[in-house]
């Protein structure tokens, strides 16, 4: 995974709905990160934020994770099939 300095200083966590959604959406902890630190962003709200990213080798694209920034980046849930709002 490229290094990158958006979110650095920041732990990564999982809340107990998202960890069962990366289950079942057959996503590992480096696929959510991955998409965390080289996905496109979007805000969904005042620190709140998705991030997705297309994968090519999956067809349920595309993936996205719904998160909460403050001294921690907490992910709410996984979601594929997901799309931008416009």
């Amino acid at each position: 995974m490229p290094e990158s300095n958006r979110f650095d200083e920041l732990e990564i966590v999982l809340t107990t709905h998202a960890q069962q959604r990366a289950w079942e959406r057959n996503m590992s902890f480096e696929q959510i990160k991955d998409i965390v630190y080289t996905g496109l962003q979007q805000e969904a709200g005042p620190g709140h934020y998705w991030f997705y990213k297309h994968c090519p080798e999956r067809d349920d694209n595309l993936l996205c994770v719904a998160a909460v920034i403050d001294n921690v980046l907490v992910i709410k849930t996984v979601m594929h099939h997901w799309r931008p709002a416009p």
